[in-house]
């Protein structure tokens, strides 16, 4: 696996794929640079060496050019974090922006403008794909948020530069922490899976049961699993088309010596508010009218104790309606456990939209191992499949 740190960029222009798909107000500033940040170890290193970086990314979903998704809104963030001047190109194929990219100095940073003006980056046009290849000597990816997707800057692109391409810091660093939960971490291992539903998580349970020694399940999808064992779930959320899925998950994870650790109890409310009335109740005897939305605390022991005892750790889903105040309560012990068994020496992985929105929410990115920055990429990761950004690159 080739990284950046198998390159000497001395008086190369290094081509990078970042993530720069970043949330913006309404007065177009950047609500959350996690992503930035991300990238900046990959590009200083380039920097350092004597080299310069040409930065394309995509933002948001435009269709065709819409100037509030330029990226120039960003120029300023980028600079702040990278601290180096920042050039921005209005397109990002073009001879004015070739012409930009072949006049950049040792030490200096273009950046493109939007990918996704050109409808060609999402089609995987190889023409487009040729066009951007003219900006770089050295092709690096390191956008894990979109190496699920086989677009022209994503993966195309990476065949025109056929020994002299490499993965990023972050990606491989997001390549590393997958392989380390689904391949070599030290036993015993653990998947704590939360969310709303099964049908989101099915693959990524059927491909994890040979890799996990215990597998936590909670959030919405409980409900399934235990209306399927012939508890009452009140109103609780519930997919009932997948009972029979739910019962042969737990087949086979008895088959493969998986323990699955489901909630006891649960924090049961009367409506789907904040301001609800709440009851804690067994989870096999939801009262009618009732919906289970948090953890219970004997549920949140029992998940304690599992978490101290694994070594390594994915956790992906919240417990609870995390985002209502008196229904966080089981993601933030959870939270607090994970951070408990890291700082003991476990290695732990956050990824998933809504757990790492928890993870920053409530200040634990610092204290668990790695927190993914792509939600898709990574889910589909789990799943088992190769993505098409990192086949690219192995190619």
């Amino acid at each position: 696996m080739k990284t950046i740190n198998d390159f000497n960029f001395k008086n190369k222009r290094a081509l990078i794929r970042v993530d720069f798909n970043v949330p913006l107000d309404d007065s177009f500033n950047v609500t959350d640079d996690t992503r930035i940040q991300s990238a900046k170890p990959t590009i200083t290193k380039i920097l350092e060496d004597g080299g310069s970086c040409v930065l394309m990314s995509h933002l948001g979903r435009p269709k065709g050019v819409q100037s509030e998704f330029s990226l120039k809104h960003i120029v300023n963030n980028v600079e702040d974090i990278i601290g180096v001047k920042v050039a921005f190109a209005d397109n990002c194929v073009g001879e004015a922006t070739e012409s930009l990219a072949e006049n950049l100095k040792p030490g200096q940073v273009l950046l493109l403008e939007n990918l996704r003006f050109h409808e060609e980056e999402k089609k995987g046009d190889q023409g487009f794909s040729e066009q951007l290849s003219r900006l770089g000597d050295i092709y690096i990816n390191d956008a894990f948020g979109t190496a699920h997707r086989a677009h022209a800057s994503t993966t195309v692109v990476a065949q025109f530069f056929e020994n002299t391409k490499c993965f990023g810091h972050l990606l491989a660093q997001e390549i590393d922490s997958i392989k380390k939960v689904m391949e070599t971490g030290e036993k015993p291992v653990l998947a704590v899976l939360g969310g709303a539903k099964v049908s989101s998580k099915i693959t990524i349970i059927e491909n994890i049961l040979d890799k996990v020694d215990h597998l936590i399940i909670g959030g919405g999808m409980t409900f399934t699993f235990i209306k399927a064992q012939g508890g009452n779930i009140g109103d609780s959320i519930c997919e009932d088309d997948k009972m029979e899925l739910a019962l042969d998950i737990l087949k086979q994870a008895k088959a493969k010596n998986v323990s699955i650790h489901l909630p006891i109890d649960v924090l049961a409310a009367d409506a789907f508010s904040n301001d609800a009335n709440t009851e804690v109740m067994d989870v096999m005897q939801i009262k009618d009218g009732w919906q289970g939305l948090d953890a219970g605390p004997k549920s949140k022991a029992n998940f304690h104790d599992v978490v101290m005892k694994c070594k390594t750790i994915l956790w992906n889903g919240p417990l609870g309606v995390f985002e209502m105040e008196n229904f966080s309560n089981g993601t933030i012990e959870l939270g607090n456990s994970i951070a408990g068994a890291t700082s003991n020496g476990a290695f732990s992985l956050v990824g998933g939209g809504d757990s790492v929105a928890a993870v920053k929410q409530f200040g634990f990115k610092d204290k668990v191992s790695y927190v993914s920055t792509g939600g898709g990429a990574m889910l589909e990761s789990l799943e088992g499949k190769t993505l098409p950004g990192i086949a690219a690159i192995l190619d």
